[in-house]
């Protein structure tokens, strides 16, 4: 999947710097695939609060599935985007689709795209203006010289020392300084050549790198992959696995070398509102970039995906950051001001204009991240079996715009029970028509909301499930069950 808008060609930039290997000015500028670069803006936010689209529960029914029209929701996995926003051509982030019937159309607020993205063309203008900006200042340098009198004295101060100023650590200098070697730019290209950029970081010193499953999904089937270090090494990678309901993958660096230092995770429950973040990712294909913020947000639902007509949605109870996220940028850490990663760039919201000449859109300050501790779980997985795994409490529950809930349906995907027989939600009692409102703590205002919370968790865990039945409300602990693969 991507997230970059993809339909205005860009003319190579004139006179141009060398552009760094990772750049994705370097790879081929053929027509972009709708929807297939990996990062998108979102449309613009609605004034529900809600960050997410509605979209199809896979988790529920164990069969979270293709969004269909009327009160239940399709049963196969995973379920196809959103109908209101799409993460890809946008160049900011969050999905969304393009559906009927689907939660996407009817849910207020549209859900944030992820971001990934075509940079190389957006990239080519961005380094046109540098590169005239950077004759601009030579010109004005030699005429200013070559029309010196010699009348004065210029005294410059030496700056060899410059070099070798120390920043004390928690610093953002030093914090970036860490990390930055442990960061990789991702270039992946399908087999017909068409392709997107994104980001990662080494997971492990056998080689993986973790990423987010739209950064890669140009390759997966027969595609090509490269990862790119700071210093210009350049890894062609392989997909180890990759999870499309939680947008998260692992690819393996080929011949990877032995001094790889894998970044510090870092404990995303312990996260609070207006704490430091740092941002490492390629936007618009300009590699290495380091920006800040803060948390904004926390258990922000997210339902995602590319906009394209055989995409799926992703869904996240995410991490909200003012840091400037663009396209490129997904995939990449968010680190905490000590430099550990807490979560993982992966949607902004943005608005529906876009920028640079290319109808790309980029940060308006909101921007969405997997928290690491769930990415941390679905990445180990994948490592281990090559699948992710899904917590489910099998009912299929409406995807209706609604804020009082998640409507458990009169009848499931493709005719069956809503409630899975022998399941959590059925050893629990909970029958179609109970609307469930929270998941332990956390409010629940809809279907994708719902789903967003579950997958929160793993197969097995307890939770506590407060429900209405008849305008009354009662509470049920279950523990939830478990699903393999997307399909």
């Amino acid at each position: 999947m991507s997230t970059e808008n993809e339909g205005n060609a860009v003319p190579p930039a004139p006179s141009a710097p060398p552009v760094p290997v990772a750049s994705p000015a370097a790879s081929p500028q053929g027509p972009a695939p709708d929807g297939n670069a990996p990062t998108a803006p979102l449309p613009p936010v609605p004034q529900d609060t809600r960050a997410a689209a509605h979209e199809q529960d896979p988790a529920f029914a164990g069969q979270a599935a293709a969004h269909q029209a009327g009160p239940a929701p399709d049963g196969s996995w995973p379920p196809p985007p959103p109908s209101t926003p799409t993460y890809g051509d946008g160049g900011a982030g969050g999905y969304g689709g393009t559906g009927g019937a689907g939660w996407g159309a009817s849910y207020q607020q549209p859900a944030p795209k992820p971001r990934g993205g075509r940079g190389g063309l957006v990239a080519a203008v961005l380094v046109a203006a540098l590169v005239a900006g950077g004759l601009g200042g030579g010109l004005g340098y030699t005429l200013a010289r070559d029309n010196d009198s010699g009348g004065s004295t210029t005294v410059s101060a030496s700056d060899s020392g410059a070099a070798q100023v120390k920043r004390a650590p928690g610093t953002i200098a030093n914090v970036a300084a860490r990390a930055l070697p442990s960061t990789v730019t991702i270039e992946a290209e399908s087999s017909n050549g068409e392709g997107g950029t994104g980001t990662g970081f080494v997971f492990d010193k056998q080689g993986h790198i973790v990423t987010n499953n739209h950064v890669v999904a140009d390759a997966v089937d027969g595609g090509k992959l490269t990862a790119t270090f700071p210093d210009g090494k350049k890894y062609d990678a392989e997909i180890v696995g990759h999870a499309q309901g939680y947008d998260v993958a692992v690819i393996k660096l080929k011949n990877a070398p032995s001094d790889l230092n894998p970044l510090a995770l870092g404990n995303s429950d312990k996260v609070a509102v207006g704490d430091e973040t740092i941002a490492i990712g390629a936007p618009f294909g300009l590699s290495n970039t380091v920006t800040t913020g803060i948390i904004s947000a926390k258990d922000r639902p997210v339902a995602s995906s590319d906009g394209s007509s055989s995409s799926k949605a992703s869904y996240m109870s995410a991490l909200q950051t003012d840091a400037s996220i663009n396209p490129g940028n997904s995939g990449g850490p968010l680190l905490d001001a000590s430099g550990a990663v807490i979560g993982i760039n992966s949607a902004i919201q943005s608005s529906s204009s876009g920028g640079f000449g290319s109808g790309q859109s980029g940060s308006i300050g909101l921007g969405f991240a997997i928290p690491i501790n769930q990415a941390k779980y679905v990445a180990q997985q994948l490592i281990k079996t090559g699948k992710p795994v899904y917590a489910k409490i099998g009912a299929s529950v409406s995807l209706e715009d609604s804020a009082d809930g998640a409507k458990i349906t009169d009848q499931g995907a493709a005719g069956a029970a809503a409630v899975e027989t022998g399941g959590p939600a059925d050893k629990a009692g909970l029958k179609p028509g109970d609307v469930i409102t929270k998941l332990d703590d956390h409010v629940i205002d809809s279907g994708p909301t719902l789903i967003g919370e579950i997958w929160t968790h793993k197969p097995g865990d307890k939770v506590k499930i407060t429900y209405k039945r008849g305008g009354q409300e009662h509470t049920v602990d279950l523990a939830l069950g478990s699903r393999d693969g997307d399909s």
